[in-house]
Order: structure tokens, then C-alpha cells, then sequence
């Protein structure tokens, strides 16, 4: 009876400490969220006040000068455009690469894998500057021809990069969901007359949607959040949003004009907080189901 009560104090405590850290974790991601929001309608004279207090009203001119003044609505654009290209590359390519190397047996396949797991391991940060010089070389020799280069300030080559860069973590995820999948679904979509390229599309992909809506948002959030590829790759007067605003804080802070600050900082932020609400139920799924086990 007593090692009963002993285990169940156990059991409450554990649970207590599990909802206290819970409860702390989330206080400490809400509270910052909550105070970027509401600093970026303030007016540049409430920040001198306590910076707890409750906004006035909602200065929405933060916003404006933000895109207009500061750019970051052409930054905007530009992270969106090369945010989604750089998404479809990846699927069109990962996606039928990680139905083939589940799916099917071949010669070299064991070393591909090998090549795609290692990939895994290489952080993009450390092989920019080789990138760099690839493309600059390229410029170069486009420059000859040409007179005006293709290879650097292209948002399009940029998606390229941040695709290629994604393409191991996207097949290995995903392969891994296509081989729990039973092969009796294509064994049946086989007997129907259905092909190859007809079963992935039809029967594979969509049993597939929780894993691959996991792989768009991870990858959504490091194309949206990348700041050091797109530093080196575009040093014109063109940027995506995160160099934009490293750019817009370096100078309001000089110039006292907080509220257009954070007005870009919520730019930022609130796309990928509208996207995890809208798909966190699924990436809950992603990560958790696995299909039928063979």
C-alpha cells in the first residue's frame, strides 16, 4: 500500500514538473511574440515610456514607412517568389527521387543513399563561399558574352541553391515514409493498369501528404529565415526579407525609430506563424504515422 501511494505521489510530481516547464516554455516564446506585436503599433514617443505598456492605439504608419520607405515590401516579394520556387524545385525533384530509391532496386542505389545520408551532416553555412566563387566564375564567363551577368542578384538561382541545399534532408524524410507504406497499394493500383508515374501520383503522394507537409514546412521556415546564402548570393540593392531587415535594424536603431522596426520585424514573423497554425495538425501527423508497416 505504501510503495502504491509512494509511486502515485511519484506520478504527480513528475506530471507537475512536465505542465510547470510546459507552461514556462510557452510564457517565454508568447510573451516575446505578444511584445513584438504590440511594439510595432506604437508610436516612437510611447517607447520611451515603460516598454510594458500597453499600446495607445494602432499606428498602422509603422507598417507603411516599413514597406515603403524601408523596402520591405519589395523584400517581401522577393523572399515569397524565391520561398515558393525554391519549394517546387525541391518537390518535383525530391519527391519522385525518394519514391524511387524506396520503392525500387538498382545498381548504385546503396551509394546514392550513402551520398544523400552524408549530405545530411554538411552544414550549407560552411559551403557558401565555394558556391560564391562557382557562380562568380560563371558570371564572369557569361560577362564575355553577354556583358551582363545571370548567376548573381537572380532570386531564381538563389531558389535553385536553397533547393539543392534541402534536396538530402527532403528524400531522406520522405523515402523513409514511402518504405512503412505497405506494397500492397501498388500491387492493387499494378492489377488496375495503373504505371509507374500513375501510382506515385495517385496512390503514393497522397498517403504521403503528412510527411510531405512536414518537409514543406521545415523547409519553408529555412528558405523564409535564410540570411547568410542570400547575403553572399545577392549583394546588389535586391534582398529577401531577413537581409532587409538586419538592414532596416541597423539603421532605425541609429535613427530612434523603433515602432518601423518591429513593423518589420512582424513582416517576418507572421508568415510562418499563419503557416504552422494553419498545417500543425498535419505536421503532427507527419512525424508521428508511418502507414501500414510491412
Amino acid at each position: 500500500m505504501n510503495k502504491r501511494r509512494k509511486k502515485a505521489n511519484t506520478d504527480k510530481l513528475y506530471k507537475l514538473f512536465i505542465y510547470v516547464a510546459l507552461i514556462t516554455l510557452a510564457i517565454s516564446i508568447i510573451v516575446p511574440v505578444l511584445w513584438v506585436l504590440f511594439a510595432s503599433i506604437k508610436e516612437n514617443s510611447e517607447f520611451y515610456a515603460s516598454p510594458w505598456t500597453m499600446p495607445k492605439g494602432f499606428y498602422i504608419q509603422n507598417f507603411i514607412d516599413a514597406i515603403e520607405k524601408a523596402r520591405m515590401g519589395e523584400y517581401f516579394i522577393n523572399s515569397v517568389i524565391v520561398t515558393t520556387v525554391a519549394l517546387v524545385i525541391l518537390l518535383v525533384i525530391a519527391i519522385p527521387a525518394a519514391y524511387v530509391l524506396a520503392r525500387f532496386k538498382f545498381k548504385g542505389r546503396k551509394f546514392i543513399n550513402l551520398l544523400l545520408t552524408a549530405g545530411l551532416f554538411i552544414n550549407v553555412n560552411y559551403i557558401v563561399v565555394p558556391i560564391f566563387l562557382m557562380l562568380l566564375g560563371w558570371n564572369e564567363r557569361i560577362m564575355k558574352i553577354f556583358d551582363k551577368g545571370i548567376f548573381l542578384d537572380n532570386i531564381f538561382v538563389l531558389a535553385l541553391v536553397y533547393a539543392s541545399t534541402a534536396i538530402p534532408f527532403t528524400i531522406y524524410l520522405v523515402s523513409n515514409f514511402f518504405r512503412s507504406i505497405s506494397k500492397t497499394y501498388e500491387e492493387a493500383a499494378f492489377i488496375d493498369g495503373a504505371g509507374y508515374f500513375r501510382t506515385m501520383i495517385s496512390i503514393m503522394i497522397p498517403m504521403a501528404r503528412p510527411s510531405i507537409i512536414t518537409v514543406i514546412l521545415f523547409n519553408f521556415l529555412s528558405f523564409w529565415n535564410e540570411y547568410i546564402i542570400a547575403l553572399t548570393l545577392m549583394p546588389g540593392t535586391s534582398k529577401t526579407l531577413p537581409v532587409g531587415l538586419i538592414n532596416l535594424m541597423q539603421s532605425q536603431r541609429a535613427a530612434a525609430s523603433y515602432g518601423q522596426m518591429y513593423a518589420g520585424l512582424v513582416l517576418v514573423m507572421l508568415p510562418t506563424l499563419i503557416l504552422y497554425v494553419l498545417v500543425q495538425k498535419k505536421l503532427t501527423q507527419g512525424m508521428t504515422l508511418g502507414g501500414v508497416k510491412e
